[in-house]
């Protein structure tokens, strides 16, 4: 049986939960309370001991939090409770014994949460303990995983070895409970959820997660379930979470008055946690843009726009409901036959997915298929999977798996796909400033001008491009720049190639004190043209929202002074200043001002330092002899977005004060030239 039977087989069964023979309801599964203080146990057999953070039992929430019994992920071949961002990970390992079982060894690891002390033991013998802020408890929701780290696990990690028992308590269990338990063999207390393999379809021994998901080659053989720390995984639920309806995101009529006037927001709960735009298109009149956000798992919302700034909602119809799992972040592209279709990340199923459009709405897609690359002797090749990309390069497709170091598969028909190895060149350049082994995720490859773009994000450093080219089959980029900095609050980048044929992006912002959750920043024009440079401009189309213009001209700001413009004023506004040849040091304005034009957000060009300054971020920009500064910037509420020259782009926000609507230029360093100010009320794209 595929991976994609199998999932297929998975779904009808979790859907056949609700009804037993002749329609009679089936048993429910028993009652799952809130679960925090607990012992997670396994038997296993680690494959090898260089393997680097998969985990051999974990419970998920599926709203980003985990408690795991994880291998290697800080320190090679050790043992550790793998958590969130580690928030209740020992991170101090150094006393922490490396493992030294062979392959055919069979070892206990059990780890056991009691209030804020968490106590890991390997073979009834305590390894390390440590205590902890707060405990995470777990409620009826949550899933089991085994092979992958959590279902959200950016590196893809998966453990690889056999899993002869694994079994989760509901109460903290003593060393001694711990010291006389053995595989296959039941205990007291009893075992709130446990997997001794028995069986081919790895069914939980308590009833509590009736459904069970074999994904990515995870098998059970010999009473073991055998994980080949290539993708190998298996996901266990309660069938709570099963088929749930579609919804229709809508923004309320009377939106909290710190709410953004024309940026893409996500109108529901900020729990819903809306993130990376995704898979967008310009199809049949309209354009169209996903992106991810949390409806009983995760799943792509739906949008769409004739101009790419007043948007509608669609049913939310791409979740686990049609696909059999959650959606995380991949790309749309079209087909030879110029019909529009997804690539991405299926959540806990490890795998990457593609699936068609079957509208013109694009509301309906069909069955997904998985994308499963073989080497040259028709082998299956070892392919991490994560946030994929793909593409069409005259008649080849071309995809992407990402995470670091990420791999490079083609087709000729989308079915048969031929693994060609690392996505980067051999001669990858040495001072391109990042190394090559980046992470490279939400990954976007288009061309542009002369070149090929690579779009990505770093899980650390934010949004970035590579611009280059590709040889042998491979990328080989020739530049690098960062889109984010001072953090990562400019994430997960996706395009769109417009009617009249420019390229347009989005990036999410997050960790950025906006309202509500779930914010995409304004479009940006991409452009490369003959001299190399990457141009960045505002949506053209977001002057239809322009009214109430002024202008003022020949204004001259002293050396370390500061003169407010009067008569603008707001936080629904777009600014355009233009400064003659500026020979300041320092030089800019400043928004979002207080009654005394004190406490606002800076937005300064730095010439020693050659940067553009705005609020926290410093982002390289340097004007050429004798050119003047031109500066567009968009205030929206406490959001602010600035365009310089076209050449660079930054975002920045600061706590919103409703009457700080102040705006003034300044000086440092000398007398600046301004030749003249424009301003313009922005309307607001919601009804």
């Amino acid at each position: 049986m595929t991976d994609r039977q199998r999932l297929a087989t998975i779904a009808v069964a979790a859907l056949a939960l609700t009804a037993g023979a002749c329609g009679a309801a089936a048993a429910p599964p028993p009652q799952q309370r809130m679960l925090q203080d607990k012992t997670l146990a396994a038997w296993v057999v680690p494959a090898n001991l260089t393997q680097r953070g998969g985990s051999v039992l974990t419970i998920d929430d599926q709203d980003s939090h985990f408690d795991g019994i994880v291998f290697g992920e800080l320190a090679p071949a050790k043992w550790m409770a793998g958590s969130d961002f580690y928030r209740r990970t020992r991170r101090d390992q150094a006393n922490c014994p490396a493992e030294t079982a062979d392959p055919s060894t069979l070892v206990q690891v059990a780890i056991v949460y009691e209030g804020k002390r968490i106590t890991v033991y390997r073979n009834g013998k305590e390894y390390s303990r440590h205590e902890i802020a707060q405990p995470q408890a777990f409620g009826p929701d949550s899933v089991v995983v085994i092979g992958l780290r959590h279902l959200e696990a950016a590196d893809g990690a998966c453990f690889a070895g056999a899993i002869d028992d694994a079994r989760i308590y509901d109460v903290a269990l003593t060393a001694e409970q711990i010291a006389a338990l053995k595989p296959n063999e039941s205990s007291e207390p009893k075992p709130w959820a446990w997997w001794s393999f028995d069986d081919k379809e790895a069914k939980d021994r308590t009833g509590r997660f009736p459904v069970t998901q074999l994904v990515g080659g995870a098998t059970v053989e010999g009473g073991r379930l055998l994980l080949d720390g290539k993708g190998g995984t298996m996901v266990c639920k309660t069938g709570m979470d099963a088929p749930v309806a579609s919804e229709t995101p809508a923004r309320p009529e009377n939106p909290p008055e710190n709410w953004l006037t024309f940026h893409l927001t996500h109108p529901g709960p900020g729990n819903a946690m809306p993130g990376d735009p995704n898979c967008a298109f310009f199809w049949k009149g309209r354009y169209h843009l996903h992106y991810i956000y949390n409806h009983k798992g995760f799943s792509f919302a739906h949008v769409s726009s004739t101009d790419l700034v007043h948007w509608t909602w669609h049913p939310t119809t791409l979740s686990r409901k049609t696909t059999g799992h959650g959606m995380f972040s991949g790309t749309g592209f079209f087909t030879k036959e110029g019909k529009p279709a997804i690539i991405y990340h299926g959540e806990g199923s490890g795998r990457n997915w593609i699936a068609y459009a079957l509208d013109d709405t694009l509301d309906t897609w069909s069955k997904a298929e998985a994308v499963i690359a073989k080497t040259v002797d028709g082998k299956p090749a070892n392919v991490r999977q994560w946030d994929p990309d793909c593409w069409l390069n005259g008649d080849t497709y071309y995809a992407i798996s990402g995470g670091g170091n990420p791999t490079l598969v083609k087709s000729s028909d989308l079915k048969d796909w031929k693994f060609l190895g690392p996505l980067l060149h051999d001669a990858y350049p040495p001072n391109l400033g990042v190394p090559k082994g980046e992470d490279i995720s939400c990954a976007n490859m288009f061309k542009i001008g002369r070149k090929w773009m690579l779009l990505c994000i770093s899980h650390s450093l934010g949004c970035r491009y590579y611009l280059g080219d590709f040889r042998d089959e491979r990328y080989l980029p020739e530049f690098h720049a960062l889109m984010s900095w001072n953090g990562n609050h400019f994430f997960a980048p996706e395009s769109v190639l417009t009617q009249d044929g420019r390229r347009v992006m989005w990036a999410w912002l997050l960790n950025l004190p906006i309202a509500p959750s779930g914010v995409q920043s304004l479009p940006r024009e991409l452009e490369l043209p003959e001299d190399g440079v990457l141009r960045i401009r505002p949506l053209r189309e977001l002057q239809a929202l322009r009214h109430d213009p002024k202008r003022e001209e020949g204004i001259t700001v002293k050396s370390d002074s500061a003169r407010r413009i009067e008569g603008v004023s707001g936080d629904a506004l777009e600014l355009e200043v233009a400064f003659t040849s500026p020979t300041a040091k320092e030089l800019g304005m400043d928004v979002l001002c207080d009654k005394d034009g004190k406490n606002g957000l800076r937005i300064a060009y730095v010439a020693e330092s050659k940067k553009l300054r705005v609020g926290k971020v410093n982002a390289p920009f340097a004007l050429k002899e004798g050119e003047d500064l031109c500066l567009r910037v968009f205030i929206d509420k406490n959001l602010v977005e600035v365009f310089a020259n076209d050449r660079q782009a930054a975002v920045a926000a600061q706590k919103y004060e409703p009457e700080s609507l102040g705006i003034s230029l300044f000086s440092r360093g000398g007398d600046a030239a301004v030749k003249e100010v424009k301003s313009w009320r922005m309307r607001s794209i919601w009804p």
